[in-house]
């Protein structure tokens, strides 16, 4: 990983995620707490994260790329929780999904700003029925 991602990530998971995990703690806007085990560890996970809500369940960007750490413990274990507008939902495997579908999801100003970041990976938390 490049010496600046490695840093950005420590900021975020040090500085932003913490007033973030506030964020989500609203019943508000695209903000969640994303929840999960880790793959080696076991340890459970809380990571605020910004989420849109599709037909039958959430859509994440993958801003990072799908190397992430949760991305990965979700894969590993095959389910997850996430913390949404005061509410709690279960999701099995998180699934790859196509641009086209993840954007209709997505709120103009941020498909604005995904464009000019380039971001083109996008995952799909299915609800559990």
């Amino acid at each position: 990983m490049p010496k600046d991602n490695k840093r950005l990530r420590t900021f975020v998971k040090h500085v932003v995620n913490p007033v973030l995990r506030n964020a989500a703690q609203s019943s508000r806007g695209p903000f969640a707490l994303l929840r999960h085990v880790g793959r080696r560890s076991g340890k459970r996970y809380e990571t605020p994260i910004m989420v849109w809500r599709m037909k039958d369940g959430f859509m994440i960007v993958l801003t990072y790329g799908p190397n992430t750490d949760w991305l990965r413990n979700l894969q590993a274990v095959d389910q997850g929780s996430l913390r949404w507008h005061k509410r709690e939902y279960v999701f099995k495997r998180p699934e790859f999904i196509d641009a086209k579908t993840a954007r209709q999801a997505l709120p103009p100003f941020i498909k604005f700003v995904l464009g000019l970041r380039g971001a083109h990976e996008y995952v799909k938390l299915a609800d559990v029925q």
